[in-house]
């Protein structure tokens, strides 16, 4: 279980084709150096498992599912990732409870600077996530936990303060690129247990 709250940004070192999915290197020496072999880890938002490491960068195995449901395919050699161990037990959640569970991707198609401390981003996203959307609700974009605002059938949008955007991704993503997102697991919950989008048993 992870919080949305991004530890360090790492660098992708070498891409492996292993099988039908991927070995993935990332240079990252801050998360690197208390990383202990087949602890989880979340790049952009995705649950991984470290395989392999050594002083300042560690190896993740992605398998075949995992590439078809994120855009963790698009990642190249050089590209900057969002990092983040799982939550302590009994620590501070300063984000929200985030799974590292990818629900589905979406698309940049708008940067507004508002003002100097203000950069709002708009995200097209199919619609059936947009159920578990709420105005102000938390929603997880690339691994980094946000609130949701202009919330929509097919977009909705986030504002990024300068930390934000100077310590993700985001700061840098480009019209078009894709982003993983994973909605409010309370939302999921809330719909289980009351019925809600469920078909009528016969």
């Amino acid at each position: 279980m992870f919080t949305g709250i991004i530890e360090e940004l790492g660098s992708v070192q070498a891409l492996y084709p292993a099988g039908k999915g991927l070995q993935l290197t990332i240079k990252a020496p801050k998360i690197t150096r208390d990383l202990q072999i087949k602890d989880s880890v979340s790049v952009n938002g995705c649950c991984l498992t470290c395989i392999r490491k050594d002083h300042d960068s560690f190896t993740l195995d992605i398998v075949e599912e995992t590439l078809r449901k994120t855009c963790l395919y698009d990642l190249k050699e050089g590209a900057l990732v969002n990092l983040e161990r799982p939550m302590v037990l009994g620590g501070r959640l300063d984000g929200h409870l985030v799974q590292g569970h990818v629900d589905a991707v979406g698309r940049l198609i708008a940067k507004t600077r508002k003002d100097e401390h203000s950069l709002e981003i708009t995200f097209q996203v199919p619609s059936e996530i947009t159920t578990y959307i709420v105005e102000k609700g938390s929603i997880t974009v690339d691994g980094i936990s946000l609130t949701a605002w202009n919330v929509q059938k097919n977009f909705f949008s986030v504002a990024l303060i300068p930390y934000t955007e100077k310590n993700t991704t985001l700061g840098i993503k480009n019209i078009g690129d894709r982003v993983n997102l994973e909605v409010d697991l309370i939302a999921k919950y809330v719909e289980k247990l009351s019925g809600i989008g469920q078909k009528d048993e016969l």
